[in-house]
């Protein structure tokens, strides 16, 4: 690991509580593992997964206020599902706080939680290792999706976003229209 990545898992230990810290690092590690795997540069991949949740070390209303303060737009989706809200802030901290300048990372931040349709492989890997890492309470379908993700990461994204989108039907929560169209491409994409 270089020194700058030493330096801001230092600082995101102090930062996170400490739950949402071994998170990170596990998906930071199954981040480089998928790298290896898929041929992505390793350093973007270690970067993008130690830096996803960055913004997550204040509650969802106080990620809101500071989304404003910074002046970074939110779409109404976001506004009523606060949990999404961490995402474009720790693609705003990762730049300003953090000093990545690599568009890539960035991106693999913005859409870790969502995705998004044609996602680049490093914005899969960090969309897919936020969901798979080892730290994971078990969920429906996990065992399935970590079983295929090293052989076959279009599958898994779209196994990943049909469960994402599962669950919140059934409890009856709101969904982000990001989260149905990153489903609706790679179930095409698979089937392709």
């Amino acid at each position: 690991m270089t020194e700058e990545l030493l330096k801001i898992r230092k600082r995101l230990s102090e930062k996170l509580k400490k739950e949402r810290f071994e998170h990170t690092v596990g998906v930071m590690y199954t981040a480089g593992a998928l790298a290896m795997c898929y041929g992505e540069d390793m350093e973007l991949a270690l970067t993008a997964g130690l830096l996803h949740d960055c913004g997550k070390y204040c509650s969802a209303k106080d990620q809101i206020t500071l989304c404003q303060n910074y002046g970074i737009e939110l779409t109404a989706s976001e506004l009523m599902m606060p949990a999404l809200v961490h995402a474009k802030l720790g693609a705003y901290l990762a730049r300003h706080e953090y000093k990545i300048k690599n568009q890539a990372i960035l991106d693999s931040i913005t859409y870790h939680t969502t995705g998004r349709p044609g996602m680049t492989m490093l914005e899969k890997i960090i969309y897919i290792a936020d969901y798979i890492e080892p730290n994971r309470r078990p969920i429906p379908g996990l065992d399935e999706i970590r079983g295929i993700v090293f052989r076959n990461i279009d599958r898994a994204v779209y196994l990943s976003a049909e469960r994402t989108v599962q669950y919140l039907k059934d409890g009856g929560k709101s969904i982000d229209p990001m989260t149905i169209s990153t489903c609706e491409y790679y179930k095409k994409s698979i089937a392709e």
